[in-house]
C-alpha cells in the first residue's frame, strides 16, 4: 500500500503546478495572445518529456534519481497549466458561432487519443530487455515537438484576441479583473471541472491498480479496456461537443454527471467479477462515455462564462485548480479503500459526481434556444454587412 501511495503522490505532484501554469499562460494569453502561449508551452512541455528518458537510475544517482522525476514532473505541470487555455480558445474563437462547441471538442479530444498512442508506445517498447523499454517513448516524443512547433507556428492569432487589443478593450491585468469581477463563475468551473477530472484518474489510474491488485493477470486486459475506451472516447468527446451546439451545453454535462452518480458502485461491482468482458466495459462506459461527455462540453461552456478580455485568465485558473484536485483522487482512494474496502473509492466516485451536478444546477446555460434564435434573427444584418464591406 505504501508503494502505491508513494507511486500515486509522485503523480498528484505534477498536479500542483497547473494552477501556477493557468494562472501565467491565462495572463499572458489575454495580455499578449494565445498563439506565443502555445507554442513556448510546447516547447516546455517538449523539453521536460525528452529530459524523463534520459534520467539516470537510482543505482546510479541514488535518491537524487526521484527527485530528478519529480522536478520534472513539476515542469510538465507548469507547461500543461499554461497550455490548455490558450489552445482551447484559440479554436473556440476561430470558430462559426453556431459550432462552436464542436470545433472547441477537438483540442480536447487531444487527451484520450494521446493516452491511447502512449499506451501503445508502451506496449511496443516493453518488449525491450533493458531501460529502453520506459526510455525510447519519452526519447521519441521529441518528433512530437518538432510537428507540433511547426504546426503552430502557422497558426493565426485568435481573431477575437486581435479585434479587442484593436479597438483597446484589453485589461491591463486580466488575472486580477477575473478573479476580482467573476470569482463566482471560477468556483463554478472548478465544481464542474472536478467530476471529470477525478473520476477519469479514478477510473484510468486508480482502478487499472486496483484491478492489478486483485489479479494481475488482469492487468493486459484492463490495459486494453484503457485503450479501447481511450479512442472511443477520441470520438465521443467531439460528438459530444457536437450535440452541445443542438441542445445546449447545460443539458449534456447534467445527463454525464447523473451517469457517473449512478455508475460509480457498479463500476466496482464490475471490477469485482474479474469477467474480461466487464473490465473492458468498465473502462468504455467511464472513459468512452461519460468522461467523453463531460470533457467534450467544458471546452466551449468554460469560454462562454467569460468575456474575451479575461476569457482565457477565467477558464484556466477554474480548469487547473480543479485538476491540482483531482491529481490526488487515486491516492485518496488508496486510503479509503485500507479503510472501507471497494466501498470507500466507490462512494468517492459519487460523491465527486455530485459535487459535478451542484456546479450544473448553479452555472448557467450559455447556448440555449434563445441565444440560437438570436443569432438566426442576426444573420441577415450580418450577411448584408460582409457584402456592404467584403474585405472585414
Amino acid at each position: 500500500m505504501v508503494g502505491t501511495l508513494l507511486a500515486f503522490v509522485t503523480l498528484g505532484v505534477g498536479f500542483l503546478m497547473r494552477p501556477i501554469g493557468g494562472a501565467i499562460g491565462g495572463y499572458l494569453g489575454d495580455r499578449h495572445g494565445r498563439k506565443p502561449v502555445l507554442v513556448a508551452a510546447l516547447l516546455t512541455m517538449g523539453i521536460a518529456t525528452v529530459l524523463i528518458g534520459m534520467l539516470p537510475t537510482y543505482q546510479q544517482v541514488g535518491v537524487f534519481a526521484p527527485v530528478l522525476l519529480v522536478v520534472i514532473r513539476c515542469i510538465q505541470g507548469l507547461a500543461f497549466g499554461a497550455e490548455w487555455g490558450s489552445a482551447v480558445m484559440m479554436t473556440y474563437e476561430h470558430a462559426p458561432r453556431a459550432r462552436r462547441g464542436l470545433y472547441s471538442a477537438i483540442p480536447q479530444a487531444g487527451n484520450p487519443l494521446g493516452i491511447a498512442l502512449a499506451n501503445i508506445a508502451f506496449l511496443l517498447s516493453s518488449t525491450l530487455d533493458s531501460d529502453w523499454a520506459w526510455r525510447l517513448p519519452f526519447l521519441a516524443s521529441a518528433l512530437l515537438i518538432v510537428a507540433g512547433v511547426v504546426i503552430r507556428m502557422k497558426l493565426t492569432e485568435s481573431p477575437e484576441f486581435e479585434a479587442a487589443r484593436a479597438k483597446g478593450t484589453t485589461v491591463r491585468n486580466p488575472l486580477l479583473s477575473v478573479v476580482r469581477e467573476d470569482w463566482r463563475n471560477i468556483l463554478r468551473i472548478i465544481a464542474l471541472r472536478v467530476v471529470e477530472s477525478c473520476a477519469y484518474y479514478l477510473t484510468a489510474t486508480y482502478l487499472l491498480s486496483y484491478i492489478t491488485d486483485r489479479d494481475s493477470g488482469d492487468r493486459g486486459v484492463a490495459l486494453a479496456g484503457v485503450v479501447t475506451a481511450s479512442l472511443l472516447a477520441t470520438a465521443t468527446t467531439v460528438l459530444s461537443g457536437a450535440l452541445t451546439d443542438r441542445v445546449g451545453r447545460r443539458t449534456v454535462y447534467l445527463v454525464a454527471c447523473v451517469l457517473a452518480a449512478v455508475f460509480g458502485f457498479p463500476m466496482f461491482l464490475m471490477a469485482n467479477s474479474g469477467a474480461p468482458v466487464l473490465l473492458v466495459l468498465i473502462f468504455l462506459i467511464g472513459i468512452g462515455v461519460i468522461h467523453a461527455a463531460l470533457t467534450g462540453t467544458q471546452a466551449a461552456w468554460f469560454a462562454e462564462l467569460f468575456n474575451t478580455a479575461t476569457r482565457t485568465s477565467g477558464a484556466s485558473l477554474g480548469y487547473q485548480t480543479a485538476a491540482s484536485v483531482a491529481g490526488f483522487a487515486p491516492f485518496l482512494a488508496v486510503l479509503l479503500a485500507e479503510s472501507f474496502g471497494w466501498a470507500g473509492p466507490a462512494g468517492l466516485y459519487v460523491c465527486i459526481a455530485l459535487v459535478g451536478l451542484a456546479g450544473v444546477l448553479s452555472t448557467r446555460e450559455t447556448w440555449g434556444p434563445g441565444q440560437r434564435t438570436a443569432l438566426a434573427a442576426d444573420q441577415p444584418r450580418r450577411v448584408a454587412d460582409r457584402e456592404r464591406h467584403p474585405s472585414r
